[in-house]
């Protein structure tokens, strides 16, 4: 995707904002708030976590993040493209971007969370066409059915 710029960017801009909060209200149409763990703002801008947009012509595409668990360990967080830029492989392209980044800094394991409900499918298979296996719960998550576990080691 010659055209899409991925990289390090600011999640308290505007854009980027109100596509999280898509993401957060997206997740909440489909799962109890107890078991959302979509990460806020505040919780992206942690030093822990290496925060990325997905933009064309300037125009924000996608969102995603890694977070650091320990040192091998490290969770994808956020991923989430826009409604007008799903079906271009825009996620496709975050999630390679972010397992780079991991290996990169060097991480032997990134896992991640998503939802077991049927708005999930996409993103499940999304995960498991880039490698990721199912697992069970990690980093303190209740096995709780409303979540899906998945890990991939690089």
């Amino acid at each position: 995707m010659p055209d899409v710029v991925i990289g390090p960017d600011d999640p308290r801009a505007d854009d980027v904002v109100m596509l999280l909060e898509q993401h957060h209200e997206f997740a909440l149409s489909c799962s109890p708030r107890e078991f959302v763990f979509a990460l806020d703002v505040d919780g992206l801008a942690q030093p822990t976590v290496t925060f990325c947009t997905a933009r064309r012509d300037g125009e924000l595409l996608a969102v995603g993040a890694l977070m650091e668990l320990d040192v091998q360990h490290a969770e994808i967080k956020s991923m989430h493209t826009s409604g007008a830029a799903r079906g271009q492989g825009i996620g496709a392209a975050m999630l390679e971007h972010l397992l780079q980044l991991a290996h990169q800094l060097g991480y032997r394991r990134v896992s991640l969370e998503t939802g077991s409900q049927l708005e999930y499918e996409p993103a499940r298979a999304l995960y498991t066409r880039a490698g990721f296996r199912p697992c069970g719960p990690y980093a303190g998550y209740p096995d709780s059915g409303h979540s899906v576990f998945m890990t991939l080691t690089l």
